[in-house]
């Protein structure tokens, strides 16, 4: 990873620039795209001796979970390649901030905001859901605010397609503490309405300017989402708002909305924003199987319990977020 620079050239084709994030995976570099003459993001695993083909699965797992979904709020993907030991993915350069710094900088964000960046966060896992594919790290840093309000959801390094194996160490847990959803906390297998719990979360968060569950360490953090409520959200939050990151919130997720257009609807997106979900028009770009296809009222698929107990856990970071410029 030393030989990286500003300036050195990926696959004879990605001519990196500044270094613009770093996470548990991998570190993410602004470049240009030589053949095509674009900007892109180029994010580069970083190498771990220990668990160096486990992390290598999951970053080719990124790229092929990533590339087949294709909607206005989730970062693009244009390719996935291999450099004399270095596998980097090249994706979409967006041109804004991670909600996580947009917090920090600004605290608490108006109801009307919050309506609109949770609205197009629910339309992109909607898109992912229908596809099969759980995101599982639903958080502010992987969650992109252009500067005229459109989310890029992004950073798919650990989600996992219903219908794949996945590549979880034994004793390992996947998420962050502070958006983890009960389920995850407790080992069992995430499913939609998991992602679901972690966009209320961040929808607590933006409405009150402080992490709902934070405890000061990772373990004590993850079980305050099994054993307690969250705290009650400022006075103004408009009732509607209020019960729909209440729903979200529910222990049991049969308790939570359906599904991820359930979400959308309730913050106020009309009939034309949730269209590309009820008309198939986030299709992946392989073939649409029968059995994968949404309810025949547009309603996203519920899903069967993964599996797997668990036991540690994986935090990532809160920072910059790949894709960001």
């Amino acid at each position: 990873m030393n030989r990286l620079t500003e300036g050195f050239v990926l696959g004879e084709r990605y001519l990196l620039g500044a270094r613009i994030a770093s996470g548990g995976m991998a570190d993410v570099w602004a470049g240009t795209d030589e053949v095509l003459q674009r900007s892109v993001a180029v994010k580069v695993m970083r190498p771990d001796t220990g668990h160096e083909e486990l992390f290598a699965l999951r970053f080719r797992d990124e790229a092929v979970h990533s590339a087949a979904l294709l909607h206005t709020n989730i970062a693009t993907v244009f390719d996935y390649g291999e450099d004399d030991g270095l596998a980097y993915l090249v994706m979409e350069l967006v041109k804004g901030e991670p909600l996580s710094l947009l917090l920090k900088r600004r605290g608490p964000l108006d109801p009307a905001e919050v309506r609109s960046l949770i609205g197009q966060a629910a339309l992109a896992l909607g898109v992912a859901h229908e596809a099969r594919v759980i995101h599982r790290d639903i958080k502010p840093a992987n969650i992109l605010v252009r500067p005229d309000g459109l989310v890029k959801l992004t950073d798919f390094g650990i989600a996992r397609a219903l219908d794949a194996a996945g590549h979880t160490r034994a004793g390992e847990m996947l998420g962050t503490p502070d958006y983890i959803s009960p389920e995850q906390a407790l080992g069992e297998g995430a499913t939609g309405a998991s992602d679901l719990y972690s966009l209320g979360v961040v929808a607590h968060e933006m409405l009150s300017g402080r992490k709902p569950f934070d405890r000061g360490t990772p373990i004590a953090t993850a079980l305050s989402h099994v054993n307690e409520p969250p705290p009650p959200l400022p006075d103004g939050v408009p009732e509607d708002l209020a019960s729909l990151v209440t729903d979200c919130l529910s222990k049991d997720p049969a308790d939570r909305p359906a599904n991820a257009r359930e979400v959308a609807s309730r913050v106020g997106l009309g009939d034309h924003e949730l269209a590309g979900l009820a008309l198939g028009l986030a299709r992946t770009l392989d073939s649409w199987l029968e059995d994968d296809s949404p309810d025949t009222d547009g309603s996203v698929i519920r899903f069967p319990d993964l599996g797997g107990p668990t036991m540690a856990m994986e935090t990532g970071t809160d920072g910059a977020a790949p894709g960001t410029a």
